[in-house]
């Protein structure tokens, strides 16, 4: 990625990719939710012990990002939206965002079907024609963490058909966001801390 407001530090431990301007859009009108968002990823560490913890519900890894988001007043958010058609109602069916403020919709997705990107994506589509979301983010694994993954046991837990990096970017390149500006970020190796 160009050089820009995205810092050097930043940029060596995490992939970034843009669409529709977003880096521009996101950084220039929403300051305090950028700002939110580079304090977020500085903050993010993947824990050894989040990685290998076992057990059903919603993983460490996104709890910990969200965490850090939701101190700062981002919030889980639901729309309910009604378009009223010859004083018909109809209701549009939409996804809650995991993080929401003011404009911007950030989204986690650490380990699950790759369906959930079509369900973001389609959210952010939707919600950016209603002019409710200016700026979408999906934060997500590179593939590359399986080298760290195989040698703790774990590699298999996180397959081919499961949602990372390299099957975030044809859905997004094949117009699934529309014309939603979206920021896709990739969590590399180079976050991982095996002493924590």
């Amino acid at each position: 990625m160009r050089k820009g407001p995205i810092p050097e530090d930043l940029s060596k431990r995490y992939r970034f990719k843009e669409w529709n301007h977003a880096v521009a859009v996101f950084s220039q009108d929403f300051s305090e939710q950028w700002s939110d968002l580079l304090g977020c990823l500085r903050d993010f560490r993947l824990k050894k012990s989040a990685i290998i913890v076992g057990g059903g519900g919603r993983s460490q890894i996104p709890q910990q990002l969200d965490g850090y988001l939701n101190k700062r007043g981002w919030a889980e958010h639901q729309f309910d939206i009604v378009i009223r058609v010859d004083g018909a109602e109809i209701e549009v069916p939409t996804h809650r965002i995991d993080n929401f403020k003011a404009g911007v919709a950030i989204e986690v997705e650490w380990n699950n079907k790759t369906e959930f990107y079509d369900r973001d994506l389609n959210n952010f589509r939707l919600l950016h024609q209603l002019r409710v979301v200016s700026v979408g983010v999906i934060i997500t694994r590179v593939w590359e963490l399986q080298e760290i993954f195989m040698p703790l046991g774990i590699g298999s837990k996180y397959g081919h058909s499961t949602t990372h990096w390299d099957k975030l970017l044809p859905k997004i390149d094949g117009g699934g966001a529309g014309g939603c500006p979206v920021l896709a970020i990739g969590i590399t190796p180079e976050c991982y801390d095996a002493n924590m």
